[in-house]
């Protein structure tokens, strides 16, 4: 898959960046947004592009015009060169993001993932923007409208953002979107003061482990799925968690219970059914085993008026990590919904 984790060098912060190659190869490149530093150094997001070939395009596409901004989930970075290829298809501009302490933005001796609030990531996706020739969240909207694309705990991220930065967002795609706790509201509310009490004394401490594998055995190709990326930063097991992170999910949770705007249309993308057990099952390969969804399906329609849920058939969390039937129909369904209620 081109260059890998190792040898990718991380910038230097202290230099002014340029766009560079990227590990996935040919047509992709990243740039490295410097965020400060923190206790445990200099932090920095990583923002992915994907530039293609010139073609001649003889209609519109259902993007056309419009900059999309992915933003990943939990435990992850961005990988996906079929997606950056299907939105570049659609005749918009793909940009990725890794957020701080993720993938190409982790540096040694941070703590993977770690946020103690969501809305930290306004700097990631502030400094994103800037960078592709987005205005200030504050400003009015540009000339090229602007579509989030989100996946689990980045679907949640993106709707507390635009709800915050209501109207600078053009559409929403969500893929799956964490918008509450696996074991419901009534599970947060009992869990929220355990991991408030935890988060004051020993914000940092290990939370136990609940991730058994099962999702990467369904997406990675060495236990039978079709995707390779580095496991480094897509663990199999997933990056440790901490009280002051999940106080920081939870927060987020209940800020959507209580119901958002986003200020545009949303597109959910979800399984057709959810897989979770405490053993290994085949059905793992063709459904959701990381959240409920139908659970999700009702949140969705908590963070605006304009809300319309897809359930996809064989799909897996990450929709667009499925197999390619499922992946195909999921292409589809955005690409018929922004011809009705994408930007213009």
């Amino acid at each position: 898959m081109g260059e890998t984790e190792a040898s990718v060098r991380p910038a230097d912060p202290a230099q002014p960046q340029t766009w560079r190659p990227d590990l996935l190869g040919d047509r992709f490149e990243q740039l490295t947004l410097p965020l400060g530093d923190d206790d445990e150094g200099d932090v920095v997001a990583t923002l992915v592009r994907y530039r293609p070939g010139w073609r001649p395009r003889l209609t519109r596409g259902a993007a056309s015009g419009a900059d999309v901004l992915y933003v990943h989930g939990w435990s992850d970075y961005f990988f996906n060169r079929e997606l950056a290829e299907y939105w570049a298809g659609l005749g918009a501009r793909f940009y990725a993001l890794d957020l701080r302490k993720y993938g190409r933005s982790l540096r040694p001796g941070q703590t993977p993932g770690f946020v103690a609030d969501l809305a930290t990531y306004d700097a990631d996706i502030a400094a994103a923007l800037a960078a592709m020739g987005q205005p200030d969240a504050s400003g009015p909207p540009s000339g090229r409208p602007l579509i989030l694309l989100g996946h689990s705990t980045g679907g949640l991220t993106l709707s507390l953002w635009a709800a915050r930065h209501k109207g600078r967002a053009a559409a929403l795609v969500l893929n799956s979107p964490w918008l509450e706790f696996q074991l419901s509201k009534v599970g947060r509310q009992a869990l929220a003061p355990m991991m408030e009490l935890g988060a004051r004394v020993h914000p940092l401490a290990p939370l136990p482990n609940v991730d058994l594998g099962f999702y990467t055995r369904a997406v990675s190709r060495e236990q039978g799925g079709e995707w390779e990326y580095e496991h480094a930063w897509r663990p199999d097991r997933g990056f440790a968690t901490s009280p002051a992170w999940l106080m920081a999910i939870l927060a987020g949770h209940a800020t959507i219970e209580s119901r958002v705007d986003v200020g545009a249309p949303v597109l959910t993308l979800l399984s057709a059914r959810s897989t979770i057990l405490p053993r290994w099952d085949d059905a793992m390969r063709s459904s959701d085993s990381v959240l409920v969804v139908d659970e999700i399906a009702e949140r969705s329609l908590r963070i605006g008026p304009s809300v319309t849920v897809a359930r996809i058939d064989g799909a897996l969390h990450d929709v667009f990590l499925s197999h390619q039937p499922a992946r195909s129909q999921a292409y589809a369904d955005i690409t018929r919904w922004l011809r009705g209620y994408g930007p213009r």
